[in-house]
């Protein structure tokens, strides 16, 4: 540029190939990094094809919990084919009562078949948990967002009745595995005279679930439970006649909740 009146030059601005190419990259860099941004930091993500939002991730844990019931059948299976093979070939049967008390001080007389499905029942159960987990720690969830375990597969025969009884009564066959609904602390194992041999187990998030109306208990105050770890089995006391069911409670901050709206049974 050049004063009109003096003709001395003021500034000049000089092109080159080089500075082109070096100011279109400069621009393309700039451009990428906003785009970015605005993906990674704004709920515009969501609208990308194939991003997983809240639903699809619910339906995944769905999934899995489906999976678990399918392994575990299969596992029942299993070893209803393997006790079979034992009576016809003239062996003793795998018994029940090893099979729950495996991880308990009478291990040494579980059977080996039993303990090699159950483990690779385990690792299944962990691995389907761990895959959806994506924090570093345990997350204290409200109720609604829980993935509960069903405590016994049965028929609610009387459900809840806030006023009356705070409890389902779930009929099952008699020693029916009882399993924890979520992870825990067992907080309560003994034997009621209202109830018969009844757990309780607090859960995170001011959750304590109640197992009543068993007839063993196959854990005690303080233990660490995992969700769908067997804690008792199904049936009455001696002295209830109330048939074989189980009678379960679900509270949630002091209040009881209907386990039926957290729970498929």
């Amino acid at each position: 540029m050049i004063d009109a009146v003096s003709h001395e030059r003021l500034w000049s601005l000089r092109f080159s190939r080089r500075g082109a190419i070096i100011a279109a990259i400069s621009a393309a860099v700039v451009l990428i990094g906003l785009i970015f941004s605005i993906i990674a930091f704004t709920p515009i993500r969501t609208f990308i094809p194939g991003y997983p939002d809240a639903r699809t991730r619910r339906q995944a844990v769905q999934n899995a919990r489906r999976v678990d019931s399918l392994e575990t059948r299969i596992l029942q299976w299993e070893l209803y084919t393997e006790n079979l093979r034992r009576v016809v070939t003239g062996r003793a049967p795998i018994r029940l009562d090893s099979l729950i008390l495996q991880n308990q001080a009478s291990r040494e007389a579980v059977d080996s078949v039993y303990l090699a499905m159950r483990d690779s029942a385990l690792r299944a159960d962990v691995a389907a948990e761990e895959q959806f987990y994506v924090g570093g720690e345990a997350r204290n969830l409200p109720i609604e967002a829980q993935a509960f375990f069903p405590p016994v597969r049965g028929v609610v025969s009387n459900p809840l009745d806030r006023d009356l009884h705070p409890y389902l009564d779930i009929t099952a066959p008699a020693g029916e595995v009882v399993t924890a609904v979520l992870d825990g602390t067992v907080i309560f194992s003994s034997r009621d005279d209202d109830n018969g041999y009844t757990l309780a187990i607090q859960h995170k998030g001011d959750i304590i679930s109640f197992y009543k109306h068993n007839q063993k208990l196959l854990r005690k105050p303080g233990d660490a439970v995992k969700a769908g770890a067997p804690v008792a089995l199904v049936g009455s006391s001696e002295s209830l006649t109330s048939g074989d069911h189980l009678r379960f409670e679900l509270w949630y901050d002091g209040e009881p909740v209907d386990p039926t709206l957290y729970i498929t049974f």
